[in-house]
């Protein structure tokens, strides 16, 4: 059984399922090897423009695999091969959707917090429950949780590992959008399918200048922000797209 199914619903847009039900999508060093393998898949194809990444009805991803810790304890988290998989979900250089149906906790809610952002339906409860097993959160929570729903609330989550509703998730800024349970996928398919008819080259070097915005100081930040620009300039598609704009047609980009 493929522990992730890939596949393109839409034009542009790879969906990519995680798929252990019987674990409740628990990321097992095996499943994220797989999950690695199928992101790289969609980088080096030039027909990808956007990845959306989702998990069952009940369940996104309920986190790391317990009895993996369990038995094998902190070397399961710095195996070599598992952090070089989680690292290329991380950097992943196209843009990625995380829809958001049902449970995400622990390590599902910090592989969430990976996309670019996150689209939940009124049914996702995200949390840290790492403490009631005696740790804390050690695939990113501690970091990016501040940065995208403040201090308060990552204090609040990774000290009591209580749940929070895909309402009070939406407020912290932690997801952009909620939706009904039932449109959560075509919701994101849509917004998917909105990103992978623009420019992709631009795509890509937007992605990179936000992410300079938690790695540096303002002042370096737009440097950078020019430093994209420039290249952006330097493509086919800048060109499309203006004389699109000036032309009063819609643009067609070809991702060069």
């Amino acid at each position: 059984m493929n522990l992730v199914v890939p596949s393109m619903p839409r034009p542009g847009v790879m969906l990519l399922t995680l798929n252990r039900p019987e674990a409740r999508n628990a990321l097992s060093t095996a499943l994220i090897g797989e999950l690695a393998a199928a992101v790289s898949k969609a980088i080096d194809d030039a027909r990808v423009r956007c990845i959306v990444l989702t998990g069952s009805e009940q369940v996104f991803s309920c986190g790391a695999d317990v009895k993996e810790m369990a038995a094998s304890g902190f070397a399961v988290l710095t195996d070599r091969s598992r952090c070089d998989n989680w690292a290329v979900v991380e950097h992943c250089p196209k843009p990625v959707i995380a829809a958001v149906n049902g449970l995400a906790l622990g390590g599902g809610a910090e592989l969430a917090m990976l996309a670019d952002f996150i689209i939940a339906s009124d049914t996702a409860r995200f949390g840290q429950p790492e403490i009631n097993l005696g740790i804390l959160p050690g695939d990113g929570a501690t970091q990016r949780l501040p940065r995208l729903a403040g201090r308060g609330m990552a204090m609040r989550m990774i000290l009591t590992g209580q749940q929070i509703d895909a309402q009070n998730a939406l407020r912290a800024g932690l997801v952009t959008e909620v939706v009904p349970a039932e449109q959560i996928l075509e919701r994101s398919l849509d917004v998917a399918e909105v990103i992978a008819a623009k420019a992709p080259l631009a795509a890509r070097y937007a992605k990179q200048a936000v992410g300079m915005a938690d790695e540096s100081t303002l002042s370096a930040g737009l440097m950078f922000e020019r430093k994209m620009l420039a290249s952006a300039f330097e493509t086919e598609d800048q060109k499309e797209g203006m004389a699109a704009f000036v032309q009063k047609r819609p643009a067609r980009f070809v991702g060069r």
